[in-house]
């Protein structure tokens, strides 16, 4: 599925990107608290018939998966929290340069 990206590939890119704007605030004055990150995705589903039964599951682009007609697709909603490995009952904060217009 060329035009998918798998859902534990999409979350470690998330964690990535939610770690980068983590290290980006530290010297910031400015900083947000991450009590949650909601995802609404569209996914599709592939099971392997191969010995080990393996259940995959695709993340797509909106547009892409309305015209994949041979892919039955889902909607799938997550909230995630996130916390610091090292301490877990801290909230995390995260800040980033501030956007053209944002205020």
């Amino acid at each position: 599925m060329d035009d998918a990206v798998e859902l534990a590939d999409m979350i470690a890119q998330l964690r990535a990107e939610l770690s980068r704007a983590m290290t980006a605030g530290d010297d910031s004055d400015l900083r947000f608290r991450a009590e949650q990150v909601e995802l609404e995705l569209t996914v599709g589903i592939e099971r392997t018939n191969e010995p080990g039964v393996k259940v995959r599951f695709w993340v797509f682009d909106a547009g892409v998966a309305a015209k994949r007609s041979s892919t039955v697709t889902q909607r799938l909603t997550l909230t995630l929290q996130p916390v610091h490995a090292d301490l877990p009952d801290e909230p995390a904060l995260i800040s980033g340069a501030e956007l053209t217009g944002e205020d």
